[in-house]
């Protein structure tokens, strides 16, 4: 029976293969979207299908997209056209697109792949099984493998309103030493480049309760480092309802939950060692949020907090809803409670109107709030967005030199902060073995800065002191102290 919420399109018809099927995930883009393909196997495998490394022998292909580029999408593109000719030798094969790409461009992409069976918006991602199996049983009923029965199978199921059900019961954590959670989805801000809101929709948060038992499930199978995961991460809680009469007040607006209080649930989840955050907003940035910071260990004293411009003029035009002496505010409310904070951003050059001083601008905010990380991109226009409607005035060449300015700035200021670390002994988390030094393994500090330490891979997923002998504008050095 269709779900009411899938749209038939057109399609085909093959026989289901008599084996238990097996499932392959490409996943492009942010964290989210690795979370996500994780999520997506975890069902697969709860429905009865085996995972597989090898696409030539999967008999479901998922594509897990992202949008924010337009590259991304024609990578995913390319990857579709050359697998037409692997559908005709496979006829029996299911090919699916999910996540962002799948829900801006949603009936698009079965014109420009028409071999394509399933697109899946984001937050349809958990009915993925039940999606795939009604393609199969369509083509059944069909019988046979004719090419325009096949276009009837298809399904599209888009729903921005839907709510993702996430039970991880039935599943076995496959995320690793440091993981992954989703504890929100989308975004209530209308910044002017971004599409997320388009494909993620409005903020959508989970209960602590339901995260504190997930958090709980990755740490049973071996994860020690969580990092919480949302577009803007500290706006967790901005949808969720406030107390009850007589219920206790949270941290958030209106006595709502807020990160805060999550912050201090994660905390007290035995065997879990560090907790991260990707990615959060100046808007949501509030003194109870830094305390917590201060007062949970676990929690790392780095923050990707991006300003985007270090122009007000082209904050505006970004819609990013601050100006620099705003923003400079929020840094003081954190670094009150997290003196030794360090701080990373993402910065867009080249934006519609960016003029040489609006640049300048933007390199004195860079090095005067003192980002150890920075993420330059030239700005790309994206259909969707407002700011596709603003005249790309700023010639290709000089976005590319301002990335290449900005770039060399931030390496030069991250190079001084990560110097400010020789010789002091940190706690490095050891997370892999590295793969371009022998001897050495890659880890990072409570501080969030990557470091190289020398030892042995027995090592890794233990916490242990290091004195740190080397600099780079990109990470730290050094070997385990004895104790």
């Amino acid at each position: 029976m269709t779900h009411p919420r899938a749209k038939t399109l057109a399609s085909g018809a093959t026989p289901a293969p008599a084996t238990r099927p097996s499932v392959h995930v490409v996943t492009f883009g942010c964290q989210m979207n690795k979370y996500d393909s994780l999520l997506v196997e975890g069902r697969f495998v709860a429905s009865g299908y085996r995972l597989t490394e090898d696409m030539d022998e999967a008999d479901v292909l998922l594509f897990n997209t992202c949008s924010v580029r337009e590259h991304a999408e024609e990578r995913v593109y390319s990857w579709l056209g050359a697998l037409k000719h692997a559908r005709e030798r496979r006829p029996h094969l299911i090919i699916g697109v999910l996540g962002c790409l799948a829900q801006r461009a949603e009936k698009d992409v079965f014109g420009r792949a028409g071999h394509v069976d399933v697109v899946c918006g984001t937050r349809e991602i958990h009915r993925l099984p039940e999606l795939v199996d009604e393609v199969r049983a369509r083509r059944t009923e069909r019988g046979g493998r004719d090419g325009h029965a096949a276009l009837d199978a298809r399904l599209l199921a888009t729903d921005m309103g839907a709510r993702i059900c996430v039970d991880r019961g039935e599943e076995t954590y496959a995320g690793g030493l440091a993981g992954y959670l989703a504890v929100m989805r989308g975004c209530n801000l209308n910044c002017t480049f971004c599409i997320v809101p388009k494909t993620r929709g409005r903020v959508q948060s989970r209960a602590i309760e339901e995260l504190v038992l997930e958090a709980r499930w990755m740490v049973a199978g071996g994860a020690r480092v969580i990092t919480l995961l949302g577009q803007t991460v500290d706006a967790y809680g901005e949808d969720l309802p406030g107390p009850g009469p007589g219920g206790p007040l949270g941290s958030g607006r209106a006595g709502r939950p807020a990160l805060a209080d999550l912050l201090r649930a994660l905390q007290e989840v035995d065997g879990l060692q560090r907790i991260r955050l990707i990615t959060l907003h100046p808007a949501y940035v509030t003194p109870a949020l830094a305390r917590a910071i201060r007062e949970c260990d676990k929690v790392d004293r780095f923050l990707p907090l991006p300003a985007q411009s270090g122009s007000d003029r082209v904050l505006r035009r970004m819609k990013r809803g601050y100006t620099t002496d705003l923003y400079r505010r929020r840094i003081d409310i954190l670094r009150a409670e997290v003196p030794d904070l360090e701080l990373g951003s993402d910065w867009i050059v080249g934006f519609p109107g960016e003029t040489d001083s609006d640049f300048r601008h933007t390199e004195d905010f860079l090095e005067e709030i003192g980002f150890v990380q920075n993420y330059v991109f030239k700005y790309d226009p994206r259909p969707s967005t407002a700011a596709y409607q603003l005249r790309d005035d700023v010639p290709g060449a000089l976005k590319k030199e301002r990335n290449a300015w900005l770039l060399a700035t931030g390496e030069r200021v991250a190079l001084a902060r990560m110097r400010a670390w020789l010789g002091r002994e940190v706690e490095v988390f050891l997370e892999e073995v590295s793969p371009r030094r022998e001897g050495f393994l890659k880890g990072r500090t409570r501080h969030g800065l990557p470091a190289s330490v020398q030892g042995q891979p027995t090592l890794i997923g233990q916490s242990r002191p290091v004195r740190i002998a080397e600099a780079s504008a990109y990470g730290l050095g050094g070997a385990p102290l004895s104790r």
